[in-house]
């Protein structure tokens, strides 16, 4: 990880150079931060960065989006801070996931400390419940129907549906780790959580997980999950969002910060 944590900062570093951009937070995003990894996993590597204030005030809108070829190791790609913000007033999931990563590679400036203090006012279980819901309603039909499936899209259902299940019950952001909310939701020794444990561990073994046979605990688990949060979603009511003075107010303090 050291060799490769030194290719990422270089290529950060480069970015900030070829861009004439101030990167501000980078992060691990993806099967890594989730903790399921496999042996040949690339590294997605996500990031906010700021540009000059000249870039801001002109009449024509910028691309807000700076993304890399993507290489067999590295998916490296960022959002613009003003994108960011708008994205974060909205409660989108991916950037508050990147604002929580375990696998953080710097954050050399205060302005994502700021925005983790501000999120619950922003925070939507309603939203971000649906996000989560949508991604596993389109992995479990794309991937997990038939008598043969492509067993680790396993992990892209389960993921997605605990932490629609941690919001439906703590009413915040879940956490990233896999392995946390099944510990938290899937009662010890029970025969699903034992199946999953052990999917998990073929996978970060190197096993390939590629075509098995269905696992209908797992699917009847599924079907009565999504069901479920269908309704669940539903039922919670959109915040009012209560942040949007600090917002610009934060856009400022940052242009200032890093521009002088």
């Amino acid at each position: 990880m050291t060799e490769v944590r030194y290719e990422i900062l270089q290529q950060l570093g480069d970015i900030e150079r070829e861009e004439n951009v101030r990167i501000l937070y980078a992060c691990e995003s993806g099967s890594r931060a989730w903790g399921f990894p496999s042996k040949d996993s690339d590294y997605d590597v996500r990031f906010i960065y700021v540009r000059p204030v000249e870039w801001y005030l002109s009449i024509f809108s910028g691309r807000d989006v700076i993304e890399r070829p993507i290489s067999d190791m590295l998916d490296i790609n960022g959002w613009d801070l003003k994108k960011a913000l708008n994205l974060f007033r909205k409660s989108n999931p991916p950037l508050l996931e990147w604002l929580q990563s375990p696998i953080p590679y710097f954050e050399n400036r205060t302005v994502a400390s700021r925005i983790r203090e501000i999120s619950p006012l922003s925070f939507s279980p309603k939203s971000c419940m649906f996000h989560y819901l949508n991604m596993a309603r389109g992995n479990y039909r794309e991937y997990l129907q038939g008598e043969q499936v492509r067993i680790k899209k396993y992990f892209y259902v389960l993921r997605p549906l605990l932490a629609c299940e941690w919001i439906d019950t703590k009413g915040t952001m879940p956490p990233m780790e896999f392995e946390l909310l099944v510990k938290t939701y899937m009662a010890k020794g029970s025969e699903l959580r034992a199946i999953v444990e052990e999917l998990l561990a073929r996978k970060k073994a190197g096993d390939e997980l590629d075509y098995e046979p269905q696992l209908q605990v797992i699917n009847a688990y599924i079907e009565s999950k999504l069901a479920y949060f269908e309704r669940a979603a539903a039922a919670h009511k959109a915040p009012e969002s209560l942040i949007d003075e600090k917002l610009d107010g934060l856009f400022r303090q940052v242009l200032k910060e890093v521009w002088g």
